[in-house]
């Protein structure tokens, strides 16, 4: 199953200096590693579960797969963790190797192709056949936000899946909410609490602020001491906000979320009995707080619970389009599950990663768009094997096309505040493998379609070589919104601009008939309507014409589609477009 494990450390050695003999290996001391590969490529494991919660068979997405671990990432130095040197070391070994998946968890912020050494080290994989699945960040809900950007890389986004671990949350009023938690402690039945706001148990020398948040040396022991304390999310983690309870003499912890994170309530192993509730619960529990004497609480146990809805629905933390270096390409290109994902897990630490825990698992619950990437490398697992000579554009367009706007109530995906995501949260939708498998139609493109969209920027001889490895000329003029790209993004559309795109056939023989959602104030055309395919790998073009309609285009991002369907496949592609 493991067939390789290396490790990359002389980047970072040459910054932090000398670095011990401990240093000298692949083995994961903290669980990231663990946890995504997997993910992306696990074997069938019985019986796997989180302190007893989510029991079931565990699997990767490509559970046959053979895997190789490389190791680029380190105890942070002035917040650096991951270095370029090491990155691309890992990236030209592995493509040695001749690995046909790379699951790359890690990003930095946005920044030119050139300076970025995912996007170098990716674009050195795909000119190999080799797919490169990528993290879009975690530093969401703000816009322009999303990370590795290139467009040869599978940019993914995270979101959640209709499983809940809920710990419901009982006042002395009777009002219920349900909050999630996998803590495996329990308070006693029935039993009620008095209830506190961290703000009111504040140390007298402490802030609001850092008391509110349950941050540590903040919290008064003898105002604490047997009751249930309430803290805000934000700055700390918020398995620290349960330990700091827990120290201050709390019997139990309710986590309420801020504005910012809304819906998005995360299943964490507290070391004391915990419930993490949304953002309108916890203004509800501090109401109740303030509007009597002596607050009472309880905590009920933790279950699990499955088919929830609405799911999936994105995450507060993914990080947001528009991309910040080429607006023209749209990024993230896919959203997949990333929010309490159970997976195997080191046990070197316990699953809070703090020094105080002490507990050790087979199997942990992780959040973050590290756990949604895997999902999809996984994926992309089983269409190499499917078929083993699709270029990545290609395999990376059937994800695309394939994936679903709607979530299991059949209406349009949601943000964590419950109101309507769009493309700049999940790209093309969320991913949808069974219908990956079978496209009809695929947006393909070559190396040389990507080194041309790299001349497109402005970039010389010099700085594509870093990409091509050789020379390479670039040809006249090329238009960038005529890139063959999945999506069809037109940052600033001055009066009208026609786009040329070309699709192959990889399905069986048809007739594709084009159908179009127009975004707000836009007039879109397609030339021709139908495209008749008579064989497999017939490519056809066709063109779309954007126009504004004056007087009616709204002076933002708006957003449509444009399907390509035969009545079995529906391929579609996300049309964004902001009027100047």
């Amino acid at each position: 199953k493991l067939i390789g494990a290396r490790y990359f450390n002389k980047g970072y050695a040459s910054v932090v200096g000398k670095l011990n003999s401990s240093f000298d290996t692949p083995r994961d001391k903290e669980g990231h590693g663990t946890h995504t590969l997997s993910t992306a490529g696990g074997n069938m494991v019985p019986r796997a579960s989180v302190f007893g919660f989510g029991k079931g068979t565990a699997k990767g997405g490509s559970p046959r797969a053979r895997v190789a671990a490389y190791k680029v990432c380190w105890p942070p130095v002035s917040g650096n963790e991951c270095f370029d040197a090491d990155i691309l070391a890992a990236f030209d070994v592995a493509i040695q190797d001749g690995v046909d998946v790379l699951s790359v968890s890690l990003g930095g912020d946005p920044t030119a192709f050139f300076n970025d050494s995912v996007a170098i080290g990716s674009f050195h994989a795909i000119k190999h056949g080799i797919v490169v699945v990528c993290s879009a960040g975690n530093s969401g809900p703000a816009d322009g936000t999303v990370s590795n950007i290139a467009p040869w890389q599978i940019t993914v986004g995270a979101s959640t899946m209709d499983r809940e671990f809920p710990s419901v949350v009982v006042l002395g009023n009777n009002m219920h909410y349900k909050g999630q938690s996998l803590s495996s402690k329990v308070l006693p039945d029935k039993k009620f609490f008095p209830l506190l706001s961290a703000e009111d148990a504040k140390l007298a020398n402490a802030s609001i602020q850092n008391a509110t948040l349950c941050q540590a040396g903040a919290l008064d022991p003898k105002k604490v001491t047997g009751k249930i304390l309430v803290c805000l999310r934000g700055k700390n983690a918020r398995v620290d906000k349960g330990q700091q309870a827990a120290l201050a003499g709390a019997v139990g912890m309710i986590l309420a979320n801020d504005f910012l994170t809304g819906n998005e309530i995360i299943a964490d192993a507290h070391l004391l009995p915990a419930s993490h509730i949304n953002y309108t619960d916890g203004l509800a529990v501090f109401a109740y707080i303030n509007s009597t004497k002596n607050p009472m609480a309880r905590i009920m146990p933790v279950t699990t619970l499955i088919g929830t809805k609405p799911a999936p629905f994105m995450a507060a933390f993914s990080s947001k389009g528009p991309n910040t270096i080429t607006p023209e390409i749209l990024k993230p290109d896919i959203t997949a599950p990333g929010v309490s994902v159970i997976a195997a897990y080191t046990e070197a630490e316990g699953p809070t990663n703090e020094d105080f825990d002490k507990r050790r698992v087979q199997f942990n619950s992780v959040s973050g768009t590290s756990m949604s990437c895997p999902h999809v490398s996984g994926i992309v697992g089983l269409l190499k094997t499917r078929y083993p000579n699709w270029s990545p554009a290609a395999i990376k367009s059937a994800i695309m096309t394939s994936a679903t706007t709607l979530d299991n109530a059949n209406e349009r995906i949601l943000n964590a505040s419950y109101i309507k995501a769009g493309p700049f949260s999940y790209g093309s939708g969320h991913i949808q493998p069974n219908l990956a498998m079978d496209p009809g139609l695929v947006y393909d493109l070559s190396t040389k379609d990507y080194l041309n969209f790299l001349c497109t920027l402005g970039y010389n001889d010099t700085l594509i070589s870093a990409f091509s490895q050789d020379n390479y000329k670039c040809p006249g003029s090329i238009n960038l919104a005529n890139f063959n790209y999945p999506s069809i993004t037109i940052p600033n559309l001055v009066g009208s601009i026609t786009v040329t795109r070309t699709v192959k056939n990889v399905g069986t023989p048809g007739t594709y008939r084009a159908q179009v959602q127009k975004p707000v104030g836009i007039s879109v055309k397609v030339k021709p309507k139908k495209l008749k395919f008579k064989k497999v790998g017939e490519e056809k073009t066709f063109i779309v014409s954007l126009k504004f309609k004056k007087g009616e285009a709204i002076k933002e991002y708006v957003y449509g589609q444009l399907v390509w369907s035969d009545h079995v496949h529906y391929v579609r592609s996300p049309i964004v477009v902001k009027a100047v």
